[in-house]
């Protein structure tokens, strides 16, 4: 505790950055931000921003880069993701930023972050066009957290040959996240062609009864196939839970 005392004294160490090693969390004004989760969970800590104005999500992130080098937003509009930008770039003017306006993630990372890397790959398969966006969410988490992340899109099962024609593309893999709205049918499909662990991820598509993903999630939970299922459009989910199965393969090799 000396040591990051005499550190903020002589200005090598921020308050946020000293509350972040002492307490495990950084305060801002728009809320508490875990900056141990990671190390804790194995997970990175990201900040929702829907349900927080543009400048509270501002504040959030510039904690979170400024405590772990990193920042991670997730499902930000446009508005928002410029009110990122804006404050990071007052706060940390070298960071590099990404953002995703198709997914509508935004990641910051000062020039000293290293991200990990892992001996693992997990296969993010989208049963149509439609099912990019929570399946943008599990790739951008599933790639923070240090696995390499390869993207098979447009498989559904309406047209049942282009499925079968990525079958050796799907088993090359060491954890899939299938992303399927509609009825849900093609994690349960892929689950009985390839012995690799499967994450069915509903989306909210489709329309009527059983729509917005209800009818996906209930024949996901459903399935006659082994496999795991997370909420629907929870694409932070599914990503962390494949990053933590590559994180145990790559341990194990």
């Amino acid at each position: 505790m000396r040591d990051i005392l005499e550190s903020v004294a002589a200005g090598d160490l921020s308050p946020a950055e000293a509350e972040a090693a002492l307490a495990g969390y950084a305060t801002s004004g728009a809320g508490r931000f875990d900056a141990a989760r990671e190390d804790r969970a194995g997970v990175p800590e990201a900040v929702l921003a829907e349900g927080k104005t543009p400048g509270e999500v501002a504040d959030l992130a510039a904690t979170a880069i400024e405590t772990t080098d990193r920042a991670i937003v997730t499902r930000l509009d446009t508005d928002t993701a410029n009110t990122v930008r804006e404050r990071l770039a007052e706060v940390v003017p070298d960071a590099t930023v990404r953002w995703d306006d198709r997914s509508n993630w935004l990641v910051a990372t000062t020039p000293s972050f290293e991200r990990p890397s892992l001996d693992a790959s997990v296969g993010i398969i989208t049963a149509g066009t439609s099912d990019a966006v929570p399946a943008g969410e599990a790739a951008l988490i599933a790639e923070e957290m240090g696995a390499t992340v390869t993207r098979i899109d447009d498989v559904g099962v309406a047209s049942l040959a282009r499925t079968i024609d990525a079958v050796d593309a799907f088993r090359d893999q060491d954890v899939l996240i299938i992303a399927a709205g509609r009825e849900g049918a093609l994690p349960t499909v892929i689950a009985g062609l390839v012995d690799v662990p499967i994450i069915g991820l509903p989306v909210s598509t489709g329309y009527g009864h059983g729509g917005e993903g209800e009818a996906a999630l209930s024949g996901l939970l459903q399935s006659c196939t082994a496999l795991s299922v997370v909420n629907i459009d929870a694409g932070f989910t599914a990503g962390t839970q494949a990053g933590l199965i590559a994180r145990q393969l790559d341990d194990a090799r």
